[in-house]
């Protein structure tokens, strides 16, 4: 205790260094323990699904985002829901939005054309989520399968909450993202966007 009273300055420095750590490695875990629980498991079916949208190039999914329509195939294969939402802007330049391309690649992998609905907005994952949620109240839907990658699941599912949604994390583990590289950075990039929302939100 005399160190502390005789090195004020430090004290302070110390105690935010073990915040930081705290709530940084709280934020990890809880980015990790949601990437390993498939929220298909909590429920059997929803009212929708909800595809949040990546790149694409000229109308063709990327790698990426295949692997989030391939699992939202399998969803809807197994009945899982009677509505799926693909959401998703452009950059510039792209003659194609996400939510568009993404909704032509679930049609011709077997989902109905009149069971899609392409929202294309949103430059932002609170955004897309936000346009899906607004679909979803307009049409009196109040739980959604929410498909990314798995280090989005704490994220996403937090989004929908606070959105005013059910929403069951259900994430791909096939997408283009295979690597451990790609993984780790993924786990690092969401344990900080994570936090960064939980602190400031959208």
């Amino acid at each position: 205790m005399a160190w502390f009273r005789r090195h004020p300055v430090w004290t302070v420095v110390l105690l935010v260094a073990l915040v930081a750590v705290v709530l940084v490695g709280g934020s990890a875990i809880t980015v990790w323990r949601a990437a390993h629980h498939d929220g298909a498991a909590d429920t059997d079916r929803a009212d929708a699904i909800v595809v949040l949208g990546a790149a694409q190039y000229n109308g063709v999914p990327s790698p990426l985002f295949q692997g989030r329509l391939d699992h939202a195939v399998l969803l809807w294969q197994q009945g899982r829901a009677d509505l799926v939402i693909t959401v998703g802007s452009k950059q510039p330049g792209d003659r194609h939005t996400e939510a568009e391309s993404g909704a032509a690649y679930l049609e011709q992998h077997g989902v109905p054309a009149d069971k899609i609905v392409a929202l294309p907005t949103g430059h932002t994952t609170y955004q897309s989520l936000q346009a899906a949620t607004n679909e979803m109240q307009r049409r009196g839907l109040h739980s959604a399968f929410l498909v990314s990658d798995p280090w989005h699941n704490a994220r996403i599912t937090a989004m929908a909450g606070d959105l005013g949604i059910d929403g069951y994390a259900s994430a791909t583990w096939t997408s283009a993202a295979e690597s451990e590289t790609s993984r780790g950075e993924g786990y690092l990039r969401e344990t900080f966007a994570y936090l960064y929302y939980r602190i400031f939100g959208d």
